[in-house]
């Protein structure tokens, strides 16, 4: 079994293998018609729960022939067009270039001492972040596996941070169309179910900062402390982006720790001409990004940045094996004095590679592109009577649903938007999400792939309505 152990002498079966791999997703790339095959789970489970994972197969060609089985077949392709559910991007060539290779080298980025070169590629992209976001000379961060985990550091930090050790007395401030992981990351820190203040938004699903300012007097009134502020920069649902200014203006009053949760919006950090929608940002005391949403990065691909990078001591503890107290007086490099991770995959290499390739000007063009999309892909909703659109994109979602020419029931009107959203995927030709918008159904385009074109949106809205129309014209019939 050494033969398959990755060394000097296996070299030529590497190429080999990674060869017929990659050939393989090649010419599925090339040949793939729709997002999704339909496949079920009822109908795919028989086929994996058949594999004895005992018994190998002890050929890459024949294990690579059941993949296409148990995997590839019926994988959802996000490069296709008519992709348009949730925030998953296509990504680009230089990043899935970075990803063999660092498998394949297999770099641990917790020290100095299993990572040498990658720490400082990390290092040099956390800079280089939190230049572009303007969080000023003591800034710094560290590559993160998502969204959910930059926010729960960032709270943590900021729980640390507050000047109050009983933790039911601590308030954390976000808005009602806020991550979810807002609310997980406040119980996974110990703090109250009521700790999280849910703030209303307006009418473009922005926070209203006039309510913010009134919860934030209320908390100091009654005793307690407004522990921090947690702003979107990119809704998951809407792509809103919070006024971040005025909420800076209040947690600088308040003494209250700013979080901006950019997992989304970050791609206006490269914007070519957009980069003005996140005046503010520069203001944070931490800030949540996601390469891997809006920079055509593979997953994982993320960061907590922090103005003060001392913060980031809450999340330091030190082992005798692994990174001594006496590294830090030696000043050697270990990101896991940083991290919440010991072991950390190296995915800051997928960045740098895009940016030494394509340049920031390159991935901003294609965020550019996607956002422009929305904006014309909002107008078409607008003006088209079979639909009800939310609001105007800040990014590039739209939340939008069906309504039938004879306006029905509003839960048969729900029921027709699942029905069709359902069909959809089932059919295989688009895949779209669905959200609630206050108690009524809707469904959402999250529009991150360049390729995808108007007359993609189209076509997708039309089997969208045939869908919900048939669904309605089947019930009006039980029902007679």
């Amino acid at each position: 079994m050494r033969s398959h152990l990755l060394n000097d002498t296996t070299a030529e079966l590497y190429r080999s293998s990674v060869t017929e791999g990659v050939e393989r997703v090649a010419a599925k790339l090339a040949t793939t018609t729709r997002p999704f095959t339909g496949v079920t789970p009822d109908a795919l489970s028989p086929t994996v729960d058949a594999v004895d994972l005992d018994e190998p197969l002890q050929d890459t060609i024949a294990a690579l022939d059941e993949l296409e089985d148990v995997y590839l077949r019926d994988a959802v392709y996000f490069h296709h067009p008519r992709y348009l559910a949730h925030l998953n991007c296509p990504v680009v060539i230089p990043a899935v270039l970075g990803e063999a290779i660092l498998a394949a080298v297999n770099s641990s980025l917790d020290t100095w001492d299993q990572s040498a070169g990658g720490t400082l590629i990390e290092r040099k992209l956390i800079d280089w972040t939190t230049g572009r976001i303007g969080l000023g000379p003591a800034a710094d961060g560290v590559f993160t596996s998502g969204g959910s985990q930059s926010n729960l550091q960032a709270l943590l930090l900021a729980r640390e941070e507050a000047k109050s050790r009983d933790l039911s007395k601590l308030r954390i401030f976000a808005s009602e169309v806020s991550h979810f992981s807002v609310k997980k990351s406040a119980t996974l820190l110990g703090l109250d179910p009521q700790s999280v203040v849910s703030v209303p938004v307006d009418r473009e699903k922005r926070m209203q900062t006039v309510t913010l300012a009134e919860e934030l007097r209320r908390c100091r009134e009654n005793g307690l402390v407004p522990m921090a502020v947690v702003a979107t920069a990119g809704t998951t649902d809407f792509g809103s982006i919070d006024p971040l200014p005025e909420i800076a203006e209040l947690c600088a009053q308040y003494d209250t720790w700013m979080h901006v949760d950019a997992a989304y919006g970050c791609g206006l950090l490269v914007s070519n001409k957009n980069r003005d929608r996140l005046t503010g940002i520069e203001r944070a005391d931490s800030v949540t990004v996601d390469y891997h949403k809006s920079f055509f990065q593979p997953v994982s691909s993320s960061a907590i940045l922090v103005r003060d990078g001392a913060t980031l001591r809450h999340a330091t503890y030190h082992a005798e094996y692994l990174n001594p107290r006496r590294t830090v007086a030696e000043r050697i490099p270990n990101q896991v004095d940083k991290s919440l991770q010991t072991t950390r995959r190296f995915d800051a290499l997928k960045l740098w590679l895009t940016l030494r390739v394509m340049g920031a000007k390159g991935i901003g063009s294609l965020f550019d592109e996607v956002c422009d999309l929305a904006y014309e892909g909002w107008q078409l909703l607008a003006a088209d009577p079979r639909f009800d659109v939310v609001v105007e994109p800040n990014l590039s979602t739209l939340v939008y649903r069906y309504i039938p020419a004879d306006a029905t029931d509003p839960t048969e009107i729900d029921r027709a938007n699942l029905h069709a959203r359902k069909a959809l995927f089932a059919s295989g030709d688009a895949v779209v999400a669905g959200t609630k918008v206050g108690d009524r159904q809707y469904l959402k385009f999250t529009l991150l792939n360049p390729e995808t074109t108007l007359d993609d949106i189209s076509a997708v809205l039309d089997l969208i309505a045939g869908h919900a129309e048939q669904y309605l014209g089947d019930t009006l019939d039980r029902a007679s």
